[in-house]
């Protein structure tokens, strides 16, 4: 394991400040609630990537999921993620940090000075709670926005497809079956 504890810290508005201590050699990272770490977010598939944990390495492995594993923008199947590196998992980014240590590397958060005499020193992670603003409450579904020029896809749903194909055919049939049945009964026998 590395040493010393490395973790996954949420980035994302919404989901700013939630971290996850990375301590098995294992950890699925996805929406539904059977991973070892479910970000439930639209953007993120059910079962998006894991994480392993090989000697000192932090390696990420690709799940295929539908929009993408990015490492610092670059798009993976499986890559290893060192300390300070973005992970970007659909429109959710996480950094790994470690415990004892300031973030290092590309895309590292500065290190902070020393607290002033009498003021507690914060945590860049630390959650203040606060409750839900009427307005964010209103706009929630609106921030999930999808940018049409990025490599972001939506999976087709083949099977609503058939579905109304098949209706559209079967209402067709039957409304000439109607017709035709008018037509005999409306015409006089010879």
């Amino acid at each position: 394991m590395p040493a010393p504890m490395s973790k996954l810290v949420a980035l994302s508005e919404g989901l700013t400040g939630r971290t996850y201590e990375l301590k098995v050699d294992k950890t699925t990272i996805g929406r539904l609630d059977d991973n070892t770490f479910q970000i439930a977010e639209p953007s993120v598939s059910s079962h998006h990537c894991e994480v392993l944990l090989k000697g000192s390495d932090v390696v990420i492995k690709e799940l295929n999921s539908t929009n993408g594993t990015f490492i610092n923008g670059e798009k993976i199947s499986e890559a290893p993620l060192k300390p300070g590196q973005l992970l970007r998992l659909g429109n959710v980014e996480l950094r790994l940090e470690l415990d004892s240590a300031a973030p290092a590397g590309p895309g590292a958060a500065p290190a902070t000075a020393a607290a002033p005499a009498g003021k507690q020193k914060l945590d860049q992670t630390r959650v203040i709670p606060r409750g839900v603003k009427v307005n964010e409450f209103e706009q929630g579904a609106a921030q999930i926005k999808f940018d049409k020029t990025s490599g972001f896809t939506k999976k087709k749903d083949k099977t609503n497809m058939i579905f109304i194909v098949v209706g559209v055919v079967l209402a067709v049939v039957i409304i000439g079956f109607v017709v035709i049945a008018l037509l005999k009964v409306g015409s006089p026998a010879q």
